[in-house]
């Protein structure tokens, strides 16, 4: 049998305890980081939920809204080690050095907070949505009932010059009914895959003499336009190809012809920049209802006050499809139910107390539309970000 002895002297011990700190210290830095970047995310996250679900409070008891962003996180991170060897103090071992070692981490986050007021708060909260980002959020593969439930403040529907305007409001009965039945027709469409949403591309054509344009303009004409010379009339036709307003339909726009394109473009840009235009012609999927009119979109402050109200001043009900509307799948009777109750929720997932209540969103079996609508309500509130670090405002700034 052989032994294999190792000694240690004292200048290897100090090397082989730096270079141990050295490689804690390599891994601690990375887990403090780590932890503090996904931490801070759950945090930001967290505060705009519950504004959301603190602002529809207020509208329920009828109090003014307030909003208040986080404009920056500046966190300051120190890692300090210490290393040391001190002799072993009994046995054989006593001529050996033992490795001591330490270290600390600490966290100096520096959080400002922007108070939305003022123009902010005009742009974001009180000016109508327009239809651009209502697209983008169809083109995600947003359902197009809760999206429009809770966008759209009314449905205009245009027959032979004649406009009939039906309110996205429970307490307009006749109105509301439409509008339910409205979106939840459109809903049957998307279902089959067969509703478009889609810009309305259409070439538009000008004329002019030819002795009025130099080459260099012509020249210069040709970056934007197809230019065609005509000879015999001594003429030049310019064309451009013109992207127009979106269009929700059940078919697609690029079958109509040019002019008709442009005749519902030109229809459309006669309206507000908040409508939405829609037309379901006959002969297509969904066309056993032709719809033709617009949505008039509203603002973030109309949204949280239309669910605030519905909660018990305005209450949603039960609307049943139209006749000639498709089987759905989804037909919830609140755009987004809340519970309220004078103790905190016990199996909520998130709740704010304001007042006397607690607010939460109520729980639901199968699919889960609450929980998709607040996410798009969080989503849509995001859309309406601006920068927050903006001159003059009022900035609270928290040094932990």
């Amino acid at each position: 049998m052989f032994t294999l002895s190792i000694a240690i002297t004292k200048a290897n011990a100090r090397g082989l305890t730096i270079l141990i700190l050295c490689g804690l210290q390599g891994c601690f830095s990375p887990i403090a980081l780590d932890r503090a970047v996904i931490e801070y995310d759950k945090a930001t996250t967290d505060i705009l939920s519950k504004q959301l679900l603190l602002n529809i409070a207020r509208s329920h008891q009828h109090q003014p809204m307030h909003f208040t962003g986080v404009s920056n996180i500046a966190a300051t991170f120190n890692f300090q080690f210490n290393a040391g060897a001190t002799p072993a103090f009994t046995g054989e071992t006593g001529s050996l050095l033992t490795p001591v070692f330490g270290g600390t981490i600490s966290e100096n986050p520096t959080i400002s907070i922007v108070p939305i007021e003022g123009e902010e708060f005009t742009r974001r909260l009180l000016t109508p949505f327009q239809e651009n980002k209502l697209t983008m959020l169809l083109r995600q593969g947003v359902d197009v009932d809760l999206l429009l439930r809770l966008l759209a403040g009314e449905l205009r529907i245009y027959d032979n010059g004649r406009s009939g305007i039906y309110l996205n409001k429970p307490g307009d009965t006749e109105g509301y009914r439409l509008f339910r039945q409205a979106v939840l027709h459109l809903s049957s469409i998307q279902d089959g895959r067969k509703l478009f949403v889609e810009p309305l591309l259409f070439d538009r054509h000008w004329t002019v003499p030819s002795e009025a344009l130099t080459v260099e303009q012509i020249a210069t004409l040709q970056k934007e336009f197809k230019v065609e010379y005509h000879a015999e009339r001594k003429q030049v036709t310019l064309t451009k190809r013109v992207s127009g307003h979106i269009l929700l339909t059940n078919y697609d726009p690029t079958t109509l012809s040019n002019e008709e394109r442009i005749q519902l473009h030109e229809e459309a840009d006669k309206g507000a920049a908040n409508d939405v235009s829609v037309d379901i012609r006959p002969g297509h999927p969904g066309g056993e209802w032709p719809i033709h009119g617009v949505f008039r979109l509203r603002s973030f402050h109309n949204v949280l006050n239309f669910i605030g109200q519905s909660i018990s001043d305005d209450p949603e009900y039960t609307v049943a499809k139209h006749p000639r509307t498709p089987n759905v799948n989804e037909n919830p009777v609140n755009t987004l139910a809340l519970s309220v109750s004078d103790d905190e929720p016990a199996t909520a997932d998130m709740s704010i107390q304001f007042g006397d209540w607690y607010y939460a969103l109520k729980a639901e079996p199968g699919y889960q539309w609450n929980r998709e609508g607040f996410r798009l309500l969080c989503q849509i509130f995001q859309m309406t970000m601006t920068d927050l670090a903006q001159q003059g405002a009022p900035t609270i700034t928290i040094a932990k």
